[in-house]
């Protein structure tokens, strides 16, 4: 990623899981079942470790043994200042600005189970091409997302789908936990997931923040 963009998104990069309305429901008959019995009440969280941070024209590496990739288009939430404890209302205050995320990981089979090994690879978060500043975007929740293998159109949504907004998710993250200036909030994923390969170069686009490129390259012929 750029320099400019490393300085200021530099902290811990936490997911949310099921944050768009079509994938919760979805799942919702599965969340009836044990050991759920009822659909999640707040955000799923998972973290992407510090080995995951990849960046903008960066390769992604597809890992011999597995059977399937799949790239997850998000926005990204940058935290400007330290929040705690942030109400609903002072939330987009501690904002930095936004910037493209594309979440690789491996199929998921469970969200009861914190899918490390599917989510944690090396490279396996993408961010870039640069931040966005928080004024440039006049509602972070009316923005087009979509996702392009080798230019041809693969998913497309938007964040007006999306089950909590970035003020909602700031407030009730930080209910429980500080959130420091430089982390990330990788907004989710929307449903719809596609299969890339290696050799495949897979785009994200979002209205406003620009476009995200990457090539999937095999494990074996990595350097």
């Amino acid at each position: 990623m750029s320099r400019a963009l490393h300085d200021v998104a530099n902290g811990t990069l936490f997911g949310v899981a099921l944050n768009y309305q079509g994938l919760l429901g979805q799942r919702l008959a599965e969340f009836e079942q044990a050991p759920y019995q009822k659909p999640p009440v707040k955000p799923v969280l998972f973290i992407k470790t510090p080995n995951t941070r990849n960046s903008h024209e960066g390769e992604v590496v597809y890992p011999a043994g597995v059977e399937r990739l799949q790239p997850g288009p998000a926005l990204g939430v940058v935290i400007g200042k330290r929040a705690s404890r942030v109400s609903e209302a002072d939330a987009l205050a501690y904002v930095a600005g936004y910037v493209i995320v594309n979440e690789f990981s491996l199929p998921e089979d469970s969200y009861y189970r914190p899918a490390v090994k599917a989510k944690c690879r090396d490279g396996f978060c993408a961010l870039g091409p640069e931040l966005v500043p928080v004024g440039q975007i006049a509602d972070a929740g009316q923005l087009t997302l979509k996702l392009f293998v080798n230019d041809e159109l693969r998913q497309e949504n938007t964040t007006a789908n999306w089950v909590r907004n970035v003020a909602q998710l700031i407030a009730e993250i930080s209910e429980f936990m500080t959130l420091h200036e430089g982390d990330v909030l990788i907004t989710g994923t929307p449903e719809g997931r596609v299969d890339v390969q290696p050799g495949d170069r897979v785009s994200v686009e979002i209205t406003g923040c620009g476009r995200l490129s990457n090539t999937i390259i095999a494990e074996e012929l990595r350097p």
